[in-house]
């Protein structure tokens, strides 16, 4: 009734070939320690601005990246979130999009990040609209055994995002980021612990540390239970957290604490049509 699930992070260089290596390395150890399901950081084969991006880009199937992550899956026998990479769409446009593999290395699911972070933080602006293109559809994928939410970085401040996953059968929630240090500090795991007691759900956290394309991240990827709870937390460096997700006791929470059956989408829908009259 346990699947054990792991993390990955990983500081992203400029080279886009020693990443696929680095990341290569770290799936592999994580499956050598017994992960069922592996998460890698978002933009994990390269960050920086609109030029950098697309040159790291590449065809949704067709590239050094999409081949790599199938081939984990299949030869390692793992299940793959494929953290995000930068998709160059058919138009010429790009995405940030999330791709998930079965343990056959068959494509599960693709998820182009809905929400573009377009803030100031730290004293930066970020304008990710600038660059890529937002998503408009939400995804769900069943890996390991777990019906699995996917959701990108910026994603994790929209819990009505998350709460249409849980509606459509997500047990588990997964968050590839490049989270900044600035807000990561007082946020990451706030919000993430967050999710995961409200959604009653385990949530894997799979960020970039350092400065990755001259962007200080946070790190600190997280495996969450659905308690709130953080099972694995990584140190600041590359590397992995490893954590079991635990069904019986996702079961157990939400019998004792049935707050996602109390819910009450009547009322919630009236009040909303009448603010909208």
């Amino acid at each position: 009734m346990t699947t054990r699930v792991a993390a990955i992070q990983l500081q992203a260089s400029a080279d886009k070939d020693e990443n696929v290596a680095r990341a290569s390395a770290l799936v592999e150890r994580a499956a050598k320690a017994g992960a069922q399901l592996v998460v890698l950081p978002e933009k994990w084969t390269g960050v920086g601005g609109p030029e950098q991006l697309r040159g790291f880009a590449e065809p949704l199937r067709d590239g050094p990246a999409y081949a790599a992550m199938e081939g984990w899956a299949r030869e390692l026998g793992v299940a793959v979130v494929g953290g995000s990479i930068t998709e160059l769409r058919a138009d010429g446009t790009l995405a940030n999009a999330s791709i998930a593999f079965d343990a056959g290395g068959r494509e599960a699911g693709v998820y182009r990040k809905i929400h573009m972070f377009d803030v100031k933080a730290g004293g930066k602006v970020y304008r990710e609209s600038a660059a890529e293109q937002a998503g408009t559809e939400i995804v769900t994928a069943d890996l390991a055994g777990w019906r699995t939410g996917l959701t990108i970085c910026y994603d994790l401040r929209f819990p009505e995002l998350f709460r249409v996953l849980v509606d459509d059968g997500a047990r588990l929630l997964t968050v590839p980021a490049c989270f900044t240090v600035a807000t990561g500090r007082d946020h990451w795991e706030v919000l993430l612990r967050a999710r995961a007691i409200e959604n009653q759900c385990y949530v894997i956290a799979a960020g970039q540390w350092g400065e990755p394309g001259g962007m200080p991240s946070y790190g600190r990827s997280l495996v969450v239970d659905p308690w709130g709870l953080v099972l694995a937390q990584a140190p600041d460096e590359d590397g992995i957290a490893l954590a079991e997700l635990d069904a019986e006791r996702q079961d157990g929470i939400r019998e004792r604490l049935p707050a996602l059956a109390h819910r009450r989408p009547d009322v919630y829908t009236r009040a909303a049509q009448s603010s909208i009259d």
